[in-house]
């Protein structure tokens, strides 16, 4: 896991298979498949890291726009059904292009790798 930063009830870490450059995960610790198990603290702090990781990659990025959310269960698409995340999603005007709508395609302009060092050297100065 390319873990970017750890709080004390959540953690960001990097989408091994990101939908764009950047697209980050934030998690509980908890290992639960229902939001509303997660305690008041604990979605509190999840929130507290999106606006960091918002901040971070406006600042490194100079997004457009962010998709934020999750998938709870598997009829509604969640990857990893017992333990909920959810996922910020850097977006640019133009990121809908051909490649994906004809080619079933996506072109990332940057490597997971580089995107975590780049990403990690911010995170670790909060």
């Amino acid at each position: 896991m390319l873990i970017l930063h750890r709080g004390e009830f959540s953690y960001v870490l990097m989408n091994l298979y990101p939908y764009n450059n950047s697209h980050l995960m934030i998690a509980p610790y908890e290992h639960v498949d229902d939001p509303l198990q997660i305690s008041s603290e604990t979605k509190s702090e999840i929130m507290a890291l999106t606006d960091q990781s918002m901040t971070i990659i406006k600042q490194l990025m100079n997004p457009d726009g962010f998709n934020f959310g999750a998938n709870f269960g598997a009829a509604a698409g969640a990857g990893i059904e017992e333990h909920i995340h959810y996922h910020l999603v850097p977006r640019w005007r133009s990121d809908t292009n051909f490649m994906p709508v004809l080619g079933h395609t996506k072109v990332l302009v940057q490597g997971l790798q580089e995107s975590y060092d780049e990403l990690k050297k911010e995170f670790d100065n909060f």
